[in-house]
């Protein structure tokens, strides 16, 4: 929508100007309206506050300084890219130059009151090995990071103690596990904002739900994969039920007598649906798909979730690990709930950063120092 501006030499009337009359009758107050493209406005109905509006309103975003970002938030795939760049509240220009040894691909934007840079893995590279390169890369090109995200979808470790069901959101609240042994924890900084967060949603319940909602009325193009799917497709099986060889869905292949699947309640009216679970990540190189180990990770370390990046990430890039669930870790996977769980983790991950004022992000030391030093 294009706007030209005339200004008057000499104070004039408005209302009686020979240019077209596009300002409002005499008896409202001028003010800048839309208008069709290259429509005429007269500058002497302008406010000061309506000039600015007006000129913001219609330029381009300004060229990204690298200096000015200091949250930097990784993605795995490109369904979690999608959603998170849908909460940004403002989009950035993208740099005109990057470090020579960068490879990565880059949204910049706005959340609240923090400049966050966004990055995806290479497409089909997923893993620990990939999201250190990506986080690597990241800090050459945006040395004034403080703190990462990792944020996007994972399989649910559920169990009689873990309620875990499709589309909750699972943040770490200290380390993540591997096999070998445990990964640094997030910084202090990001528990803090965590704990507060958890305080918020016990007292008055989360709005992720409404965020999304929101979210996808900016953008209706993602309703389709992004919303959240119907409630009967959230299925848990037994773990002896084995999903055949095959990429059909579960719906299709596998049994839906009650024998077959966890018998689970609905979830009541002073309970979040989806919820938001605080705990253990295991990370690994390989997908889990296997419900039995999965169990037997669940009972003797109490793993609520499985994912393949952090131990990429986390002894050398510090970061906070969100992960929305999209499936139980068995052989019953289907991408249904993925697009509904990136948006979840992205809406948290959002959410989280609303609790961090920007003096306390200044004031922790850039990753990048911190790596040169050690």
């Amino acid at each position: 929508m294009g706007v030209e501006l005339i200004y008057n030499a000499q104070p004039a009337n408005p209302h009686t100007s020979s240019e077209p009359d596009i300002c409002p009758p005499p008896s409202r107050a001028c003010g800048p309206r839309y208008a069709p493209p290259r429509a005429l406005l007269c500058c002497d109905c302008l406010s000061i506050q309506h000039h600015v509006f007006l000129f913001a309103r219609h330029r381009s975003p300004t060229i990204s300084n690298p200096q000015k970002y200091t949250v930097g938030w990784i993605y795995a795939v490109t369904t979690e890219f999608v959603a998170a760049r849908a909460f940004f509240d403002k989009k950035h220009n993208q740099l005109e130059t990057i470090a020579d040894n960068d490879n990565n691909n880059y949204a910049l934007g706005r959340i609240g009151k923090h400049n966050v840079v966004m990055a995806v893995l290479p497409k089909s590279q997923y893993g620990t090995t990939s999201a250190a390169t990506v986080a690597r890369d990241m800090l050459r090109s945006f040395p004034n990071i403080r703190f990462g995200l990792m944020v996007g979808i994972g399989g649910g470790a559920p169990s009689v103690k873990r309620d875990i069901r499709l589309g909750d959101v699972v943040a770490i609240q200290e380390h993540a596990f591997i096999i070998t042994g445990s990964l640094n924890q997030p910084p202090q900084l990001l528990l803090t904002a965590l704990s507060a967060l958890e305080a918020e949603y016990e007292l008055e319940g989360h709005q992720l739900s409404a965020h999304i909602d929101r979210a996808l009325e900016q953008w209706p193009r993602l309703r389709q994969k992004y919303s959240r799917p119907p409630s009967h497709s959230d299925r848990l099986y037994h773990p002896d039920v084995i999903h055949p060889d095959s990429s059909d869905k579960c719906g299709d292949v596998c049994s839906d007598h009650p024998a077959c699947l966890v018998d689970r309640k609905e979830r009541g009216e002073q309970e979040d649906d989806p919820a938001i679970h605080y705990g253990l990540v295991a990370s690994a190189n390989q997908l889990m798909k296997d419900a039995l180990a999965r169990d037997k990770l669940a009972a003797s370390m109490d793993v609520l979730c499985f994912e393949m990046e952090a131990a990429g990430l986390m002894n050398y890039f510090p970061c906070l690990v969100i992960r929305g669930i999209c499936d139980y870790s068995d052989s019953h996977k289907n991408k249904e709930w993925q697009g509904f769980a990136a948006m979840m983790a992205a809406a948290y991950a959002k959410d989280l950063l609303r609790q961090i004022p920007p003096s306390k992000v200044e004031a922790e030391k850039p990753i990048s120092k911190i790596l040169s030093s050690s």
